[in-house]
């Protein structure tokens, strides 16, 4: 066995055992894969590496990464991620999972990274470690669990028709184009930071308009949410496993008020828009992704269908 640099020729073969290992919960597509992994700015090619066996077939992988790109928006610069190892079921147990681990963390370690977390990077594809995971093997690494996130799911029927929610001197509506950077800076003011980043990559990226509801009071935005769906300019975090469905996925999220404006429904409202947008695109599977609100989501029949545990390690 040996480690080889991380490079998109390899791009079939990495997919390829992807789904040989994680498919059946987690169907990966060549178009993500490139998306999330090799896209990417913050791709840390460094500590980034290809596990290859004797005859040089493909048995492992790890991808590092660290904040990169120059943007205007904060983002912790002094951690690192590792946004998915991976070892082929034969391999495992030799030491592959293990020298994969410890040379993206001493690379990491090297760039100046204070913290490494499992997952939640830019672009992630978990916001910590799959429940079916064997958590023991990071935790018997140096790594700390740190909380609990969840993949929340509703499936409609055909008659489970949405309506907006009503309120006196507000409205919903999709976010017209013309109010991009008034978007971008209400983001800016309440939401710095990820949210912010993930929109500006959206506009970047061509988005008109159509996967943001805005909440406005008095022709201002006060609140936000995201939809997804097959059309969106990019394949969003709460659509990536739609390939478990038969039928067209869509996905709410992030989603915020502002902090001035809570306290009179607006929150469960937004979510409620954004269900009534979906549905009206007949969408009839919708997922709510990396939240912790579990009660919350229930009350609009949401249930738990993905869980994660969160790791950090300190360098």
């Amino acid at each position: 066995m040996k480690l080889i640099a991380w490079h998109v020729e390899r791009l079939d073969e990495l997919v390829n055992l992807w789904n040989i290992e994680l498919g059946s919960e987690f169907p990966m597509r060549k178009e993500l894969f490139e998306q999330n992994s090799f896209h990417d700015e913050n791709v840390c090619h460094e500590a980034s590496r290809i596990a290859v066996d004797e005859q040089d077939r493909v048995i492992g992988f790890i991808v590092g990464k660290r904040w990169q790109e120059e943007l205007s928006v904060p983002m912790k610069d002094k951690t690192g991620w590792i946004q998915v190892i991976l070892v082929h079921h034969e391999y495992r147990n030799q030491g592959v999972g293990s020298a994969l681990l410890r040379h993206a963390e001493e690379a990491l370690h090297t760039a100046g990274m204070h913290e490494i977390l499992l997952g939640k990077d830019p672009w992630h594809y978990f916001p910590g470690v799959p429940s079916q995971s064997k958590e023991t093997w990071f935790e018997k690494r140096g790594y700390q669990a740190f909380g609990k996130e969840y993949d929340m799911l509703c499936r409609y029927e055909d008659e489970d028709t949405k309506v907006l929610p009503s309120f006196d001197n507000v409205e919903f509506s999709l976010l017209n184009l013309e109010d991009r950077e008034h978007f971008l800076a209400f983001l800016h003011r309440c939401f710095p930071g990820r949210w912010e980043y993930e929109a500006l990559h959206y506009f970047q990226r061509g988005g008109t308009g159509r996967e943001f509801i805005v909440l406005k009071k008095e022709n201002k935005i006060i609140g936000f949410s995201r939809i997804n769906d097959a059309s969106s300019p990019m394949i969003a975090q709460n659509v990536y496993w739609a390939p478990l469905f038969n039928r067209e996925l869509g996905g709410i999220g992030p989603l915020g008020v502002d902090s001035r404006e809570r306290g009179s429904g607006y929150g469960i409202a937004i979510v409620e828009a954004a269900i009534a947008f979906l549905r009206s695109r007949n969408i009839k599977n919708i997922v709510i992704d990396w939240t912790g609100l579990v009660d919350f989501y229930r009350k609009l029949d949401y249930e738990v269908w993905k869980g994660y545990t969160s790791y950090r390690k300190l360098l």
